[in-house]
């Protein structure tokens, strides 16, 4: 395929098939709480400058992480917790190159028949990778923006501060997840899990140390009415980085009569993005999503999704025998 060169970012946006009027609008000052929260560890998601669900499950997991009574609200024990982080920047403002534009870039068709003869299930622009990228959505890069800015090398942009302090990756892990690791901006710097707890009602995936301190905290999609989350205590058997997906309609309730096996390509853009954490429940795994703006507002077929972002990086906190709970 094709690299795009250059794309105007209205145009991209538009064609994302995205609404261009934001409701409620951006507020910088809850996107720098949101970043502050993302680099900690206790996502909100995506990076969008708006209240909600997702940034309440985050104040939570900040609070019970400090210690403070856990309101959800930026009360005045939280914002004093906040404080010594007031020096992080809500964005940067940051210049183009061609090797944050490279693609290739893909039309991806309907049909997991179709898709199989894909190289990869990759990113369909410039737009998307870059959304990607800073744990964002385009709908907020129009906003951060202009729609006449054109996304080309020597181009300034600016992106919700979702850089990294340390891209010092353990260079034991394969070249290309490096490099995953590396496009997702995930910080090299992670602290490792000796639990991973998945709370279907909180729709939030939580990590502990092994003194029990909660030290990381995810939006997640749980199951579906058809396939629901198989309650227990699993372990994870190991990691799959930029994984195949091997679809087996025979799995799939809603599959259709005439749909046939398929092997699918790597990609973020996979039914499993870009890591496939694989659980001791069979055909069970932990692993990412192509549409991060929908976690823990949609079903699954009854594993757990994240956003790519947070995939990864939980991928890097966790290891085989890692017990996982999945609780109510």
């Amino acid at each position: 395929m094709k690299a795009i060169a250059a794309t105007v970012l209205g145009f991209a946006f538009m064609g994302a098939g995205v609404s261009a009027a934001p409701t409620p609008p951006l507020d910088r000052g809850v996107l720098k709480v949101q970043v502050i929260l993302d680099k900690l560890g206790f996502s909100p998601g995506v990076l969008d400058g708006r209240r909600g669900m997702t940034l309440t499950a985050a104040i939570k997991g900040f609070q019970e992480n400090r210690g403070l009574p856990v309101t959800g609200e930026l009360d005045q024990a939280t914002t004093a917790a906040l404080k010594p982080y007031a020096a992080v920047e809500a964005t940067k403002t940051l210049t183009l190159n061609a090797r944050t534009l490279a693609g290739p870039y893909f039309v991806i068709p309907k049909g997991e028949d179709k898709q199989a003869e894909l190289p990869a299930l990759g990113y369909r622009s410039p737009m998307e990778k870059l959304a990607e990228m800073f744990h964002t959505t385009p709908q907020v890069l129009m906003e951060l923006n202009s729609p006449q800015t054109v996304l080309k090398p020597g181009t300034q942009v600016v992106l919700p501060n979702a850089l990294p302090t340390s891209r010092a990756y353990d260079t034991k892990l394969r070249p290309d997840w490096i490099a995953t690791l590396g496009m997702l901006n995930v910080d090299a710097n992670q602290p490792q899990a000796d639990k991973i707890v998945v709370d279907k009602s909180e729709k939030v995936l939580k990590a502990y140390d092994n003194a029990g301190t909660l030290i990381a905290l995810f939006q997640v999609t749980t199951g579906s009415t058809h396939d629901p989350l198989p309650i227990g205590t699993w372990k994870i058997n190991g990691a799959d980085y930029n994984p195949k997906f091997h679809y087996n309609p025979a799995l799939f309730w809603d599959a259709k009569k005439d749909d046939k096996k398929a092997m699918l390509p790597p990609g973020p853009n996979g039914p499993v993005g870009v890591v496939w954490l694989d659980l001791s429940k069979p055909h069970y795994g932990i692993h990412g999503t192509p549409v991060p703006e929908l976690i823990g507002r949609t079903a699954s077929h009854g594993c757990v999704r994240l956003a790519n972002w947070n995939a990864a990086r939980l991928a890097m906190m966790v290891k085989p025998g890692t017990p996982v709970v999945f609780q109510e």
